[in-house]
């Protein structure tokens, strides 16, 4: 199952946060080998989707890392929507959701 975390996004700011991914006894999960994916939506059917950046950062860690830059946060209309981060395991292709939850975007009030 998994962990959920809301995220707040300042619209026409950076973004980025690191997660580490842990196994059922809190112990970092060695992410060598795995890839790292990442969406938001409005709505769980919604055929809009937002893509984070998403990489593994520190594999024997467990870190992962998503960002947006302040060109795509300022692109993406504020509200709130549903994300989630999954991770892949290249060799068998198997697929598990680590993290869930609602991604805040503040409207940005400052323009350049």
């Amino acid at each position: 199952m998994a962990t959920i975390a809301n995220l707040y996004i300042d619209a026409g700011a950076d973004y980025s946060n690191i997660i580490t991914v842990s196994t059922a006894t809190f112990a970092p999960l060695d992410l060598t080998g795995y890839t790292v994916k990442s969406q938001m939506r409005k709505s769980y059917g919604s055929s809009v989707a937002y893509n984070f950046n998403a990489m593994v950062y520190d594999a024997t860690t467990g870190r992962v890392k998503i960002y947006l830059t302040s060109t795509e946060s300022e692109s993406i209309p504020p509200g709130r929507y549903l994300y989630d981060i999954e991770i892949t395991q290249t060799v068998s292709g198997i697929k598990t959701r680590v993290i869930e939850g609602i991604a805040i975007i503040s409207p940005q009030i400052t323009k350049t």
